[in-house]
């Protein structure tokens, strides 16, 4: 009980202000939960869970007691968004390792045009419908802002489970929106980190097309082996 007592009430003195500890370590778990998706590991996931509970606390920290400077509530459902989807890539992904994929959990590939459509249909739309909801419940505004970002977050997150190297510009889309509202809510700590996973998303969506043209050249050179030894 003492721990969680710290943990809740600790927090990080930065000049005149001061940064929420499970703030910040919420944002480093979700950091190495990247890290570990750029680089296909199973692990990303369970990571990933454990900074988005730590997110879920901080961004309904008024339900919490907490002093924090706004309620989001697309922020915090996209926590329990996060959390429910980590679990079902978590577990495509160890489904792809044990199947066998050269000792990574997942090939990436592209979605396809109508995926695309698909996706950016999906985002548009949800945003509309969200916004009003989250208006209603009270989030930060601009609401439109938080309910894109939610959104964005949801597809993202679905597209790296399913192995699409799409799903890193989605996550550009949702930084592009998500850092000003971050800034503007006083949520400083979370919005340096998405202001570096903007640049760290573009890093990984090259790494993952890279990846694919690798497996499409081992592919076709396994096949030109074949068709040579028949």
């Amino acid at each position: 009980m003492d721990f969680l007592r710290w943990l809740f009430e600790a927090q990080i003195p930065i000049g005149g202000s001061a940064l929420v500890l499970r703030e910040v370590l919420g944002n480093i778990f979700g950091l190495l939960s990247a890290l570990g998706g750029m680089r296909r590991k199973v692990w990303a996931w369970p990571l990933g869970i454990i900074g988005n509970g730590l997110l879920l606390t901080v961004f309904l920290g008024n339900v919490f007691g907490a002093a924090t400077p706004a309620t989001l509530w697309g922020q915090a459902a996209r926590q329990v968004m996060f959390i429910g989807v980590a679990g079902y890539g978590w577990y495509r992904w160890r489904q792809a390792r044990i199947s066998g994929s050269q000792g990574q959990a997942i090939v990436p590939g592209w979605a396809g045009n109508n995926v695309r459509i698909a996706l950016a249909g999906a985002m548009i739309a949800g945003t509309a419908a969200l916004t009003p909801l989250f208006g209603a419940l009270g989030s930060y505004p601009p609401v439109w802002a938080d309910a894109w970002t939610f959104m964005g977050s949801l597809l993202a997150t679905y597209g790296m489970a399913r192995g699409w190297t799409e799903f890193w510009l989605i996550w550009v889309a949702v930084d592009i929106v998500g850092v000003p509202l971050l800034f503007s809510a006083g949520y400083y700590a979370s919005a340096v980190m998405y202001l570096f996973y903007g640049f760290f998303t573009l890093a990984g969506f090259f790494v993952w097309w890279r990846a694919d043209k690798r497996e499409h050249r081992s592919t076709g050179a396994a096949a030109v082996t074949v068709g040579a030894a028949l």
